[in-house]
């Protein structure tokens, strides 16, 4: 059985990647980082596994479409 996919939030995703929060930001607007998932009213984060796959390959990663699933 597969493990689930952790929720990773922004402190982690700054520190994973290097860049800074306004930088992930902007690409996300720019379709080049993945975009956050809504975890709560106030609250949002990442699936650990579509940072894992940006940081392998930030330059060639594009969203992962519904009819790619893993």
């Amino acid at each position: 059985m597969r493990e689930p996919d952790r929720i990773i939030r922004l402190r982690t995703v700054l520190s994973r990647t290097g860049l800074s929060r306004s930088t992930i930001y902007r690409k996300i607007a720019e379709g080049t980082f993945p975009p956050q998932i809504k975890i709560s009213i106030n609250g949002s984060g990442w699936h650990e596994s579509d940072i894992n796959r940006w940081i392998a390959d930030p330059v060639a990663w594009r969203p992962k479409r519904e009819f790619d699933a893993v």
